[in-house]
Parts: structure tokens; sequence; C-alpha cells
């Protein structure tokens, strides 16, 4: 952001999400910098997710009994390094690289647990990720869609009301009580599911107008693993809601 105060020249950058004035030392972040490091991160986490596949499965095609280990332990590593991420964005550069590790163990084993039940499902859910990834990015940059303050109170709003659900869903589940309907393969959990990934898809347009708005500002360099970090925690919910709804549409 522009101004006359000195405080707000281009060594400095405004994190629009905590209101606080980044300074910049060392170079600025860019477009092409950020779109390397998701390439990085996704790279990581396919090498990690490939070893959790393959440790899945015993050579008798019976369960590794570890395997419970690899997705939680990568699901709450994972989340741990996310909640470093956010809380100290200046640490990126360490643990985005990390959390995408711990991301792919995880995605590796509970996509090696879907695919054994729905042969052929993870393909599709790889395939239908990238692809709504780039065709938000092309409805984005053409200008189909536009990340106005309306758009994205809407979009944080709705995701805000989907974590409550899920989080919800986990409480419950501690006392045996299932949230009817809406995580089953009828006509309203398919429904459901169905919002679920249009919302998680909108959070790309959130991402893209995120690292658009840090290099018209300046932000520093590490902010490049920042926005990294950000495109891949939207991916990994993205593949995961592709992963439930395909599995409720193969199961009718």
């Amino acid at each position: 952001m522009r101004s006359g105060n000195p405080a707000f020249k281009e060594s400095t950058f405004l994190d629009l999400g905590s209101g606080a004035v980044v300074s910049r030392d060392g170079g600025a972040m860019t477009l092409a910098g950020t779109s390397n490091k998701t390439g990085l991160l996704l790279l990581l986490a396919v090498l990690t997710g490939s070893w959790s596949w393959s440790q899945a499965f015993g050579a008798d095609g019976t369960v590794n009994p570890n395997i419970g280990l690899y997705l939680w332990g990568g699901l709450l590593t994972g989340f741990a390094l996310a909640l470093a991420t956010i809380f100290k964005k200046t640490w990126a550069p360490v643990t985005a690289p990390l959390y995408a590790l711990a991301q792919g163990v995880f995605l590796g084993a509970i996509s090696a647990m879907y695919d054994a039940r729905f042969n052929g499902i993870v393909m599709q859910a790889v395939l239908l990720t990238m692809g709504t990834l780039f065709a938000m990015l092309f409805a984005y940059r053409s200008g189909l869609i536009k990340a106005t303050e309306n758009f994205k109170m809407g979009v944080v709003a709705a995701t805000g009301g989907i974590a409550l659900v899920y989080l919800a869903t986990i409480v419950l589940g501690f006392f045996n009580i299932q949230i009817p309907l809406i995580h089953e393969s009828g006509i309203i959990g398919i429904g459901f599911s169905l919002f679920v990934v249009v919302i998680a898809a909108m959070n790309l347009v959130l991402d893209f107008d995120f690292i658009e708005n840090g290099v018209d500002q300046g932000a520093p360099k590490y902010m490049e693993w920042y926005g990294a970090f950000g495109l891949m925690v939207t991916l990994v919910w993205l593949y995961l809601e592709f992963l439930r709804l395909l599995s409720k549409l193969q199961s009718r």
C-alpha cells in the first residue's frame, strides 16, 4: 500500500491478515517465485505420499498395522506445522516444506485406504483437484471471478460454517453420535459434499488474491513460501473433499 507515510516505503509490506507492517531487508515476493515454491511443496508431498502408500499394505495384501501411525502421525504433525507457519510467517521457508512432507505421509496413507475400497478413486480425485486449480486460476486471471470484499466475506463465512460442522462431527463422534444424512451416500450427503467442494475451490481465489496482493505490495521474499503454503493447505482440503464426494458416489 503506497502512501506518504515513511513506514509504508518499498521495503515494507502490510500484512492484510494482522494489519502489521513487515520489514523487507532482502528481495521481494514474486509470482514466479511463489509458483516455483508451490511446485516444490507439491513434489515433496508426492514423494512422501508415495512412500506411505507403498507401506500401507504388505506383500500379501494385508493392511500394515502401522498404517494408522502414518495417517495420524502425518496429520497431527502437519497440523502443528501449519499452526507454527500461520503464527510465525518468517518460519515459512522451513515449516512449509516440513508441512508438505508431513501431509504427504498422511495423504499417501489415507489415499491407499480409499483406493483399496474404491479402485481408481485416487487418480480421479487428483485429476479433479488439478483441473479445479487450473480452472479457478484461469477464471481469476481472466476476471470471470473477482475477489471482492463481499465475495471474500461469503467464502470465509461458508468455510467457517463447514469447519464448525466438521468440529461438531469429531466431538459428537467421541460419544458415538453421528450427524445424520450429510456424511452418508444419499442425495443430501452428496449435495453437502458438492457444496464443500465448491467452497474449497472458492478458497483458491482467496489464495490467488493474497499472493497477488503480496507481490503488488512488495512483500518480503519469505512470503513466497507462505503463499505457497496457503495454496497447499487449500489443495489438500480440496483433494480430500473430492475423495469423500467420489466415495459417496461410488457407494450408491
